[in-house]
């Protein structure tokens, strides 16, 4: 039923131990059926009947089913014949099949020997698990065979398929099996039910006649068929509307889009637009040659995916569509945006994006408008600040320098950086009040260690504010449930530094260096500089410790919380190479008070 997508041959020692064990185990299977067999004999009429199914089911094989979604692999309705095959001449028969068919199929398909063996492997073990469960419902009773032993062949075969499968695909892509294990479930639901149904009925039919499997066979290849012309339709109507070097919306879907969240007259919440231009891109171009180019327009568009609904408009033209965001939170993550890429560029300092930002309905009830709007400041951005985003001011065609001039503008950039840190908060595992609890506790822990109330008032700022640029990490790397692969943990561990950056971009320079160091650890095995000892800023080792204390005693997605009793224990434990001991025993301290209240 299902096939491996990924590269089963990878030289990972689990993949190859997983794929030797289950190898070995359908050989065993394999040689066994077929020295059942031979023992039994075989008729005349069984084994046309076996090759008339063998026939089918590597028909189907070869064109699996066209469902998308799935997150392991591809779905086929061979399935159905080798329950069929199962339930008509028992286990040894259907593991031969199986086993037959996957061989027969992968090897026309040029694939690697390890990746044969295993599919071939695994469905020889699923169709001996069929046939058993077969076997052990009907009890040997041919009238009842069809309801009675289809429904568990079925169930035991796609049970085996699906857990050998997403357990290969899991080690392959290293994440955690269960997660994968129920998306596939869910996925591949419909499909388990429409064999179970087609088996029924070919074991009904077959046990009329076997000629009348034509009067299954025939529907199944028009049904696939079908399928196969409504996802090409599908295809070409999403590449109608689909950039093809990016993967995103191109500019017909952006009007279509703007128009559906725009409605003229109708201002409801509002809708900030921004336009992007990659400046460098004939410089690399030029220097390096069109493919490196295209490389570094799919950089940025993954870049911007992750921040919004993107588009790319054309040649080096961008645009982000944000609903129900406010035009100053709008400019911080695009600023954000700019910063990452900034960091990711590295092949040439004059690679710059810029960018513009229009809301509605403040700039424009209709879209063109809104489009101009964001156009102007894009242009502003490029002639006065490339690399830098502008937004359209209030009052006019003016436009606001990157840098807020005014207490007011800070003020009002500030609300919008604390209301971003929120929304991180909310995103992460860690709960709502995750920054808050590190801002108020890191404020006390700077007290007790002499710090004045000017720099405590500071700590509590940067402590609201540390996991500021989370805002740019996807949402399953925040929310995965296991480890973080190695990919996975540099873009986790760039957030310092970015939210750092937006920091200075608010005048926030003071705090903007004790976010930037609050991951770095006291043996100097942190990040992002690898600072030891007393060359990591007293305020970050205090928002260190605080960020570690308040995530153990927050629940998490893939264990629970520590009492505090215990989360302090486990900072005592790190005291000296992760920690600085003197804010453990200040933080120790400070949990004892009777007046703390977490």
């Amino acid at each position: 039923m299902l096939q491996v997508k990924t590269k089963a041959a990878s030289q990972d020692s689990r993949v190859l131990s997983l794929v030797l064990l289950v190898t070995a185990g359908a050989t065993v299977m394999v040689a066994a059926a077929a020295a059942s067999l031979a023992d039994e004999g075989l008729s005349r009429s069984s084994l046309a009947g076996l090759l008339a199914l063998f026939a089918a089911a590597t028909f189907t094989e070869a064109y699996p089913l066209p469902i998308q979604g799935i997150p392991i692999g591809r779905t086929s309705l061979a399935g159905v014949f080798v329950v069929g095959t199962a339930v008509l001449y028992g286990w040894a028969a259907a593991t031969l099949l199986a086993f037959l068919v996957q061989l027969t199929v992968e090897t026309g398909r040029l694939r690697g020997p390890t990746r044969i063996a295993y599919n071939s492997a695994v469905y020889a073990l699923a169709a001996a698990a069929g046939g058993a469960a077969a076997a052990a419902a009907s009890g040997g009773m041919r009238l009842d065979r069809a309801l009675i032993g289809t429904p568990p062949a079925a169930a035991a075969f796609y049970a085996v398929d699906l857990v050998l499968v997403a357990l290969v695909v899991a080690r392959t892509r290293r994440e955690p099996f269960g997660p994968l294990l129920m998306r596939t479930l869910k996925a591949t639901s419909l499909p388990l039910a429409i064999i179970i149904s087609l088996s029924v009925a070919l074991v009904v039919l077959w046990d009329r006649s076997p000629f009348l499997i034509a009067a299954l066979f025939g529907p199944l290849v028009a049904f696939d068929l079908y399928q196969r012309s409504q996802l090409r339709a599908l295809e070409a109507m999403r590449a109608a509307v689909t950039d093809p070097l990016t993967g995103l919306g191109n500019r017909r879907r952006f009007d279509v889009r703007l128009d559906e969240e725009v409605p003229p007259g109708k201002p409801s919440f509002p809708v900030s637009v921004c336009l992007l231009d990659v400046d460098g891109l004939k410089r690399i171009n030029d220097r390096y040659g069109h493919p490196i180019g295209d490389l570094a327009l799919a950089a940025v568009g993954a870049r911007l995916a992750s921040s919004g609904e993107a588009f790319r408009l054309g040649g080096d033209e961008f645009a982000l569509l944000l609903p129900g965001v406010e035009p100053e939170q709008a400019r911080l993550l695009v600023e954000l945006v700019l910063v990452d890429l900034a960091l990711q560029a590295g092949l040439d300092d004059s690679f710059r994006v810029s960018g513009g930002i229009a809301a509605y309905p403040r700039d424009g009830e209709v879209a063109r408008a809104l489009v101009d709007r964001a156009d102007e400041a894009l242009y502003h951005a490029k002639r006065h600040a490339p690399g830098s985003v502008s937004v359209r001011s209030v009052d006019g065609p003016r436009l606001r320098a990157l840098v807020a001039d005014s207490p007011s503008d800070r003020a009002t950039r500030l609300q919008a950086a604390t209301n971003l840190a929120h929304a991180v908060d909310m995103r992460d595992a860690h709960g709502a009040s995750h920054s808050r609890s590190v801002g108020r506790l890191a404020a006390r822990i700077g007290a007790r260690l002499g710090c004045d109330a000017e720099q405590c008032e500071l700590l509590a700022l940067a402590g609201r504010l540390h996991d500021l640029g989370k805002v740019a990490i996807p949402d399953e790397i925040l929310e995965k449930p296991g480890p973080l692969a190695p990919d996975e943990r540099r873009v986790l561990e760039r957030h310092p530094a970015l939210g750092s950056n937006m920091l200075i971009s608010l005048g926030l320079e003071a705090v903007s260096g004790w976010v930037l160091h609050h991951h770095e650890r006291w043996d100097g095995t942190g990040y992002p500089d690898g600072l030891a000892g007393e060359a990591v800023p007293l305020p970050a080792r205090i928002l260190a410790a605080v960020d570690a204390f308040d995530v153990l005693v927050s629940d998490h997605i893939y264990r629970g919380r520590l009492s505090q009793a215990q989360a302090l224990a486990e900072l005592k434990r790190g005291a000296g190479t992760h920690f600085d001991p003197t804010v453990v025993e200040a933080l120790v301290a400070e949990l004892g008070d009777p007046e703390y209240n977490l």
